[in-house]
């Protein structure tokens, strides 16, 4: 018999009018003739024409001059090669520039899902029983491009749960380019992202054991530049777009957490960051620290990444690495076990492995820990979000796929000190898509990336047939009590 939840009568839904205002660029040749027009004009023509699209796109984006100006420096090479000075054009040439190199993108436009919870930093004047909580999710817009956008939430005594409505813009974070990169780690991840091997010997020749961001696009650029084959030229680029998965994102502090967007940054991303599953890490000294996987994917390839933050304002980013570091559903444990840092995965596709390490960023020797047992999970199981610490033992919730590619949420149980052992599995799923739910831009699908006990009650946030977002409670006794006496035998998985 399935355990009692309780779905709770709020959706997010995707929101259309949630628009950033991005670069915009269709090669050298088209943009300089768009700067000889544009440089034709008079100056009465060029504020005649800037001065109302200033008016209109204030309204959608903060600070649209800023925007304007920055993406015309984007194209300065172009101004140059079609005889101007970048430097000699009045603020109403480079923002009438800037705005024929820009569009808006709908982040939200297409779908809204895939939620992961954890605790706000920020837990001040609220009342007995309250808590705010931070929700990431999956937002898909045009091109089924995937970024990470938030909400804040509030939960009440009664869990009743209140997401806070957006504000009027959402911004991207600026980028700042200042890792030191490992040269063996570096050359490993190239080596895996298919990367020419004689072109990543020769550059590794000239790189020190570590290295910056502004010595590598001088070793690259000086190369390439050396190249007469467009395809090896692609090689040196491939390298540059890998570097670029290393960095951080800083966001304004005048702006609130819905006002946030992680948008793909580097090539190898740039068809979306998927499925982010947040975590409060407690550190050995007791601070806290907010880690998120996530899956890069740039239409072919898949990269799992890492983020990292205190604050939700500023970010590290960096990929993962190691032969766990494969596909997706990587989840970090909220502690260290024994010293270790752990980690779950689902590198073959289909089965859930656990692996420990030293270093946050480097995952090998992924052991197998479970594998479909029941119907309802017999095409794969996985987790949906990072093991929660619990008395009885770590809580997993878990999504399976059955007959016709249904995705269901169930819950496993593993011991705290030995995460290798599986103390209980629901035989059942515990959260399955009823008639107004699997309807959506995928049908048949729940899927959730992190959940969290309040009060006593399990909060499972959780993406209807990819296209919004809801939440169901179960009260966490009943729940631990279920895993406990569900008979389930980890030798019966066959791992």
């Amino acid at each position: 018999m399935r355990l009692l939840i309780e779905r709770k009568p709020v959706k997010v839904y995707p929101d259309s009018k949630r628009v950033i205002a991005r670069f915009f660029f269709n090669g050298d040749e088209r943009a300089v003739e768009v700067v000889k027009h544009v440089m034709a004009l008079s100056d009465k023509d060029v504020f005649g024409l800037i001065s109302p699209l200033l008016q209109e796109y204030s309204k959608r984006h903060r600070n649209i001059t800023k925007i304007l100006t920055r993406h015309c420096k984007k194209i300065k090479h172009c101004i140059e090669i079609a005889g101007y000075d970048f430097e000699a054009l009045d603020k109403y040439q480079k923002l009438l520039l800037g705005s024929y190199f820009t569009h808006e993108y709908s982040i939200e436009s297409a779908a809204f899902f895939n939620p992961s919870v954890v605790e706000d930093p920020d837990q001040s004047d609220l009342v007995e029983g309250e808590k705010r909580l931070i929700i990431s999710f999956r937002a898909v817009g045009e091109g089924h491009i995937s970024s990470v956008v938030f909400r804040r939430a509030l939960i009440d005594r009664n869990h009743n749960i209140t997401v806070i409505p957006v504000g009027n813009y959402i911004d991207e974070a600026e980028i700042i380019k200042n890792a030191i990169y490992n040269k063996k780690l570096f050359l490993k991840k190239a080596a895996d992202s298919r990367i020419d091997i004689e072109v990543l010997d020769e550059v590794g020749l000239k790189l020190e054991d570590k290295f910056d961001y502004a010595t590598l696009r001088k070793i690259i650029l000086d190369s390439k530049n050396l190249q007469e084959d467009d395809l090896k030229k692609l090689q040196y680029d491939k390298i540059l777009w890998l570097s670029d998965t290393y960095h951080e994102i800083s966001f304004s502090r005048d702006t609130d957490i819905s006002d946030r967007v992680i948008f793909p940054i580097s090539e190898f991303e740039r068809k979306g960051i998927e499925d982010a599953r947040f975590v409060r890490f407690v550190k050995d000294d007791g601070n806290v620290v907010f880690y998120a996987t996530y899956t890069a994917f740039d239409g072919a390839m898949i990269m799992p990444k890492l983020l990292q933050t205190t604050d939700f304002y500023d970010f590290k980013i960096s990929p993962l690495h190691g032969i766990g570091a494969q596909n997706k559903n990587l989840a970090l444990f909220p502690r260290k076990i024994n010293g270790k840092y752990a980690m779950m995965s689902r590198i073959d596709g289909w089965n859930n492995y656990l692996m420990y390490s030293d270093k946050l960023t480097v995952w090998d020797n992924p052991v197998k820990l479970q594998a479909p047992q029941f119907p309802w999970e017999f095409i794969q199981i996985g987790n949906c979000g990072s093991p929660i610490e619990t008395e009885a033992g770590w809580l997993v919730i878990t999504h399976g796929v059955g007959p016709m590619r249904r995705y269901c949420l169930g819950a496993s149980l593993f011991d705290l000190d030995d995460p290798s052992i599986e103390i209980g599995r629901l035989n059942e799923p515990l959260v399955i898509p009823n008639t107004d739910e699997r309807e959506g831009y995928v049908p048949n699908v729940l899927y959730s990336c992190g959940s969290i006990i309040h009060d006593g009650e399990l909060v499972i946030p959780y993406g209807l047939s990819d296209y919004c977002s809801s939440f169901a409670t179960v009260k966490i006794e009943l729940l631990l009590n279920k895993l406990k006496n569900s008979g389930f035998a980890a030798s019966s998985t066959g791992v």
